[in-house]
């Protein structure tokens, strides 16, 4: 049985590769792909050739081996049916729909341990999100916003606008987002934010802000995150800036400020909740966000996965437009 994956091949350069798709092991299933999330973030560093290459690919997915140099594999969220398995596994995976942390492919092997059923009130596109959901869901954990607060968000593409979601719906002094594209803010404010700015106009709470969240993807915004933020008040950073260089000015008031400056990333839970939360707990919490939340107008485009360059050259060229695009693909 022959599949097509994408293949990064070399900066800006995509193909989408035929490969042999073998029978499942005894302990394997096979999964045939109904769509798959590109990331506007890891993989457009990918893409661009700006992502480390002696960085593994990510070291908690197996079907990510390697690391981060051409050719590759790459993406982590596939959502599929199951359509084979092995002698060893349970006839009840037959044809259920799955979540798998996988690159993009029409077809590929699996464990049932590596595979999520998706709850039947979760569509295929909206269970496409699920490592946003729970990327979004890791940053307002990190960041703990109190009641009264004033949060100021860089950055609202895909992640930034989901995280924006989730802020809106704590009692907060103010939520405001900064982000250069005035469709994105226009998103952030359907999404609940009080205000919506870019980042040059951006006006921040008269005492500045209490949690800044750096989600942009850009270098220089880091500066700005701590410019707004008040004395003994908190900068989370969830972007990953690849091998793009940050340059900080810590020579004025930084210095007395009593900033914390915090580093968050999905893969792993703050060691103070790891005695409560666990990587289920924050799953099952993701899919019932999925579930409520008005995200569907932020799948902006659905590509053929045959058509994977222009998905990436849409990145590129029209990021006003582009927020998140999904593969599709033919039942072959």
């Amino acid at each position: 049985m022959l599949g097509q994956a994408v293949y990064f091949v070399g900066p800006e350069r995509v193909e989408v590769r035929d490969h042999d798709v073998p029978d499942p092991s005894p302990s394997q299933v096979r999964v045939r792909t109904r769509t798959s999330a590109v990331s506007s973030g890891t993989e457009r560093l990918v893409y661009r050739g700006e992502a480390p290459t002696d960085l593994s690919a990510d070291e908690s997915i197996a079907a990510l081996d390697g690391d981060l140099s051409f050719p590759l594999r790459y993406g982590y969220a596939a959502v599929g049916e199951v359509e084979a398995v092995g002698d060893d596994v349970s006839s009840r995976w037959l044809g259920r729909r799955v979540f798998a942390f996988n690159p993009h492919e029409s077809r590929f092997l699996a464990t049932p341990s590596e595979l999520y059923p998706i709850p039947d009130d979760v569509s295929d596109t909206r269970a496409a999100l699920l490592p946003t959901m729970e990327t979004a869901l890791n940053f307002v954990m990190d960041g703990t916003p109190r009641i009264g607060e004033h949060v100021v968000v860089f950055g609202q593409g895909i992640v930034g606008l989901v995280t924006t979601a989730l802020l809106s719906q704590f009692p907060l002094g103010s939520l405001t987002v900064a982000d250069c594209v005035a469709e994105r803010r226009e998103r952030a404010l359907d999404l609940g934010a009080t205000d919506a700015v870019h980042p040059e106009a951006l006006d921040p709470p008269a005492d500045g802000a209490d949690l800044t969240l750096e989600l942009s993807g850009n270098p220089d915004a880091l500066d700005d995150a701590l410019d707004v933020t008040r004395y003994a008040g908190r900068v989370l950073v969830g972007s990953w800036y690849g091998t793009k260089p940050v340059t900080l000015d810590l020579g004025g008031k930084f210095h007395r400020s009593r900033i914390s400056v915090e580093s968050s990333q999905v893969s792993t839970i703050a060691p103070e909740l790891r005695g409560r939360w666990d990587a289920d707990r924050r799953f099952s919490l993701a899919w019932e966000h999925l579930s409520d939340l008005p995200l569907d107008s932020l799948v902006t485009h659905h590509v053929a996965v045959e058509n994977a360059p222009r998905a990436y050259r849409l990145l590129e060229d029209d990021p006003n437009e582009a927020v998140q695009i999904l593969f599709t693909y033919t039942d072959d």
